[in-house]
């Protein structure tokens, strides 16, 4: 290949990736690492009730945790697991969490 040919392809090909790289970030709007986070968890969390039921868990403990999750997975909304089925469900939360990136301060697991 001569050297305007190569010159000539390396411009076409740097091209192509700028108008990828724009094309892909103006129709892939990121969430911010608090929403990603807090998606992430929801999910998780769906997938465990999916998986084991609601058996066990108290309604007030159902309400702290949708209160939780609906306030974008932060502020001073904390949930109590009582029940040995709420505790189990909030360890394997937490591994859950921990396995998706997040750490453990993230979690509203606490008890007055």
């Amino acid at each position: 290949m001569t050297h305007p040919a190569r010159l000539t392809a390396a411009v076409a090909a740097l091209v192509l990736i700028a108008l990828a790289g724009g094309a892909l970030g103006q129709t892939a709007p990121t969430r911010s690492w608090a929403d990603e986070k807090c998606h992430r968890y929801r999910q998780a969390f769906d997938d465990v009730l999916r998986r084991q039921g609601r058996a066990g868990l108290s309604t007030d403990f159902l309400a702290a945790h949708d209160r939780f999750v609906a306030g974008g997975c932060s502020g001073p909304d904390r949930v109590c697991p009582r029940s040995p089925r709420e505790i189990d469900l909030a360890n394997v939360m937490t591994v859950r969490a921990m396995n998706a990136g997040m750490a453990s301060t993230f979690l509203p697991w606490a008890c007055p």
